[in-house]
This record gives C-alpha cells, structure tokens and sequence, in this order.
C-alpha cells in the first residue's frame, strides 16, 4: 500500500511538473535556422540571418551590435531578411507556413494541460470536474477568439505582435502606433493630382481610420490590435465594393485576411492565391470542430472509464516533440515544393534542410532544436516514467 502511494505521489509530481514546464515551453523559442554566406560577415552578423521558430509564432533571432566599430540602434530584422533572400528563389514568405497550428497555438497547448492535469489524478469523479471545468472553459474561450467580436483581444499577446513584424510593420514608433494609412493616403493623393494634371491639396486626401482609443494608454498587444485594424481597413479600402469586408476582429478574419496578404507580398498572383486561401480557411473551421469533438470525445472516454482513451491523455502530450518534427518537417518540404515561378533565380523543388547544415547557392543553411525542444524532450521522459509507474500500479 506504502509503495502504491509513493508512486501515485512522485507520478503525480512529475505530471505537475511537466504541465509547468508545458507552459514554459509555449513561450520558449523550440528551433531556429540562420544563412550564413560571404555578403554578411560574422562581424556584422555573428550568427547569420537567424530566426526562432516559437509555437506561437516565428521571432527575430538577430541580436543587436553594440562594438565600437558596428554600433546599431536596433537589432536587425531577421525574419524581414530571411524572406527577402527567400523570395529571389520563388519561396513564399516565412509567416504563410503553418498558419492554423499557430494560430490556435494557445487552445492546443490549453487541451495537453487539462489531459495531463486529469491524468494526474486518480479519483474518478475529481476527474471528471477538472476535465469538465477545463474542457468547457478552453470551449469557451476558444469560441470567443476564433468567431467572436473583436476575439483578437483574447488571443496571444506573442501571436499578434508575430502576424504585425512578419508584415514589415513596427507598433511602437515613438510610442505610439504607426499612421500607415494616413501618410498612404497622402501619397495617393499626391499621385492622383500628378497624373490630373492638377495641383495638389491636402482637402482632397481621404482620411485613413484611426484607433478610437490614444495608443499611448494600450498596451503592445492593443497597439498591435490597432495597428492590425488600420492596415487591413486601408487594404479593404482599395479593393471593389463588392469584395470589401468589414473589420469585426476574430482571430479566423484575421487568419485568412493575413495570409492572403503574406502570400501576395512578393508574387500577388490571386488566382494562385485565393484558392490557398480558401482551403486554409475551410481547414481552419475543420480543426475548430475538431478540438471540440476531440474534448468531447475524451471526457466521453474518463466518464466511461475506457481505458485507450484514458492513456491518449498522457501519451499524447509526450509525443509533443515528435508532433513538432513531423510538423516542422512537412513545412519545410511545402517551401520548398511551393516555389513561385516569378522569383527571380530559378531552382529544382528542393527539401530544406530539417537538422544541421546544407547548402543553397551561396547560402549555408543551419537548423537546429533551441531550449524550448530540450525542455520538450525532458517533458517526454517525465512523462514517460510517470506513465509507467501508473501502468505498474494498474497492472499490480
């Protein structure tokens, strides 16, 4: 009896410990990859152009220099780089991949919370109250995100700031959120007057909508929000009537609507383009039932005591980083394989390279696992003990 206890104590601590460790890993850069070629020195770039692959989002791996010789304000925009280099081969910008697992990033690691918190405990009907209170509120947020009204300000501070910096834009321009639409409108006008033949007049300049709220009382996320909101009601502005949305703020407008426009920076070729958009969008619907029934499914399966359903609550969450490597890997294949034929330079469909160092053009190629995957991998051996002291205990 002594033995059992001891064993239903320590399983249940390293469940705990890697729920906390779940959430650690959610803010945590998991991969990275970074060019290295002549053009940028490691002077000026000691480790290349780098980005860091997040759950939530692709970030910045450049730090700034700060030597006498190579002072810089701020730190170079990597991401920006990565795509630019990108594009010459046709290979469509960083943010088009894996849209939907980012964007519902913070339901998914919510769900292998709540399974293992569930899993951690042994009695039957504090089972089913944790997963019941847990299951509906991630329902419940979940919903208010995806298709409610200005569901955004539910989401990930880290996932918004990710959809404005792969958009080349910055929220924090002396404090305050940038006026793109207004300096694109006068520009606009400028043009319009030029081929008129007329002179230019401020009086003619049609104003861009605005933030409700003084940017300098929000906070990053909201400027985000603002930001997001300004640049998407002047795209709007600009096309037919008839194809014009209105702005209600959900995470699944937003999904769609930046996707279209991450794919059209470099090569806007809409009939390549509306079709991806629509697919990923139908998917994004599919994988929100999807996580619903799935929910269902499991407490169907604690309620009833059955037991593969019960052991998915655990093995699922400790195949985390398996999960991320096939997924990491289909992305890869998919740039590669996806390349537009307007890039400048082109090339054979090829598979980037998923771990260690390869060779493009001029450019060496570096992929490697951060500290988020390690923490991954440490995760998956708690758990896997964990599991097999409560096999034991099942057994015995």
């Amino acid at each position: 009896m002594a033995t059992n206890n001891n064993r239903t104590l320590i399983s249940s601590l390293l469940i705990l410990v890697s729920t906390i460790l779940l959430i650690v890993i959610y803010y945590s850069p998991v991969w990275w990859v970074a060019l290295t070629a002549p053009n940028y020195p490691e002077e000026a770039f000691p480790d290349g152009v780098r980005i860091d692959f997040h759950m939530n989002g692709v970030f910045n791996g450049c730090k700034k220099i700060d030597k006498a010789e190579l002072a810089e304000a701020e730190a170079l925009d990597c991401v920006h780089e990565m795509d630019t280099i990108n594009h010459y081969v046709g290979m469509y910008p960083i943010a088009a991949g894996g849209v939907i697992e980012r964007a519902f990033s913070p339901f998914l690691v919510g769900l292998l919370a709540v399974m293992l918190l569930t899993f951690m405990c042994t009695r039957h009907k504090i089972r089913l109250i944790i997963m019941s209170i847990g299951f509906g509120s991630l329902a419940v947020w979940m919903s208010m995100t995806w298709y409610g009204k200005d569901g955004l300000n539910y989401h990930n501070a880290g996932y918004i700031h990710a959809l404005v910096t792969s958009m080349d834009q910055d929220s924090n321009v002396s404090g305050a959120v940038a006026d793109v639409g207004n300096s694109g409108a006068i520009s606009l006008a400028k043009l319009r007057a030029s081929l008129a033949g007329k002179a230019f007049d401020e009086a003619d300049v049609e104003e861009a909508p605005k933030p409700a709220v003084a940017p300098k009382e929000k906070s990053d996320k909201q400027n985000n929000i603002a930001l997001l909101k300004s640049i998407f009601n002047i795209d709007q502005a600009k096309q037919p009537k008839e194809d014009r949305m209105t702005w209600n703020g959900s995470a699944a407008q937003m999904m769609a609507w930046h996707y279209q426009k991450n794919l059209g920076r470099y090569f806007n070729v809409q009939t390549e383009i509306v079709p991806m958009v629509k697919t990923m969008s139908a998917v994004s619907h599919v994988v929100f039932f999807g996580i619903l029934a799935a929910m269902l499914l499991l407490l169907f399966g604690v309620w009833k005591r059955i037991k593969l359903l019960n052991w998915l609550l655990i093995i699922v969450p400790m195949a985390l980083p398996v999960f991320f490597v096939i997924e990491y890997s289909g992305w890869l294949y998919w740039y590669g394989h996806t390349l537009n034929d307007m890039g400048a330079f082109s090339v054979k469909p090829f598979m980037p390279t998923v771990f260690g160092q390869g060779k493009v053009a001029q450019f060496t190629t570096h992929s490697y696992p951060a500290i988020g995957f390690f923490m991954m991998l440490v995760m998956s051996v708690m758990l896997g003990f964990a599991a097999l002291m409560r096999y034991k205990q099942e057994k015995e």
